[in-house]
């Protein structure tokens, strides 16, 4: 199983706390520390499962926007997005929790024309004010005649959002941009004209799902 890079190091740290603590056990001949060192295999094995990175493939093309993010649809609105879009727009918000697949992939082909970083709170992820108030990273997309956005937001368990992206970069659809540790969400802000493939309560596939095709 493939896993990301950010997570080698946890994963890496979960094993040796496990194997030390089965070592320990087995010197000391304690049933509590027997029980502890299962326990801290389990943490460790899920570890590396919340790291895993499997490859996707699914439907490409200039006017389908792919789900950034394994979860659940859990808001589909039209807003005012007045940092990269500088106008209404439609979101499409897919919340994550703890046992999907956390590597983010870009939506559309295009060339990233905007990168910003912006502290806040971990509110719960799931909830609209958590749009404005949480800590974000939004990457804007040139796609052709079309501008995509996309937002990474930390949630409540989540305390580290990583993004590859650079101004100018350009990127294709499916590829890798970041993730985010530990539960949250990720918005996508299509024109107000898309037509929109998913409904509140649909799961997602990063790289696979089709979330709106372009006008």
């Amino acid at each position: 199983m493939s896993v990301a890079k950010e997570g080698i190091p946890f994963i890496l740290i979960g094993a040796v706390v496990a194997g030390g603590t089965f070592a320990l056990a087995n010197s000391r001949r304690s049933f509590l520390l027997w029980l502890l060192a299962f326990l801290f295999t389990v943490i460790a094995l899920w570890v590396a499962y919340f790291f895993r990175d499997p490859e996707r493939t699914g439907p490409r093309g200039d006017k389908v926007v792919i789900a950034p993010a394994d979860g659940r649809i859990v808001l589909i609105t039209e807003v005012d997005e007045p940092t990269f879009i500088h106008g209404r727009a439609l979101r499409i918000s897919i919340f994550m929790n703890v046992f999907n697949v956390h590597v983010n992939r870009y939506p559309v082909d295009g060339t990233v024309r905007y990168v910003h970083y912006n502290p806040g709170k971990f509110l719960n992820a799931a909830v609209e004010k958590s749009s404005l108030e949480n800590e974000q990273m939004s990457v804007g997309l040139e796609s052709g005649p079309f501008r995509i956005l996309v937002r990474q937001i930390a949630g409540l368990v989540a305390r580290r959002i990583v993004t590859y992206s650079k101004d100018g970069d350009v990127v294709k659809q499916g590829e890798r941009f970041g993730l985010i540790r530990f539960g949250s969400r990720v918005d996508v802000f299509v024109p107000t004209n898309s037509t929109v493939k998913v409904k509140i309560g649909d799961t997602t596939m990063s790289g696979t799902s089709v979330l709106a095709e372009l006008p």
